[in-house]
């Protein structure tokens, strides 16, 4: 199991903090030194991992013709995707730089 590297408790912490939803957000906030927010938020999760932070949305768009550009800059290049993410956003989408 992966745990956020930031993240302030542990599934069994999690787990914990669901179990005592008779004590108030504030008090167990206090106790396991985080914000009553983060007290919700455990105590209406049924899973105690933590969620992806990435976008399940890609922001960008392109059309059908600067897609396939793409498609064979990546065949004629061979370039990894992080360096070819580079051209595309300096070349086809400047303005997003």
């Amino acid at each position: 199991m992966v745990i956020h590297p930031q993240a302030r408790t542990t599934p069994q912490i999690r787990s914990e903090i669901k179990a005592q939803r008779d004590r108030k957000q504030v008090d167990l906030a206090k106790q396991y030194n985080v914000t009553p927010q983060t007290i919700r938020k455990w105590q209406n999760r049924d899973e105690f991992t933590d969620k992806s932070h990435r976008p399940h949305r890609l922001q960008t768009k392109l059309s059908e013709h600067q897609e396939m550009l793409v498609v064979e800059l990546r065949k004629l290049l061979l370039l990894p995707l992080d360096d070819l993410l580079v051209i595309v956003r300096e070349f086809i989408h400047p303005e997003a730089t």
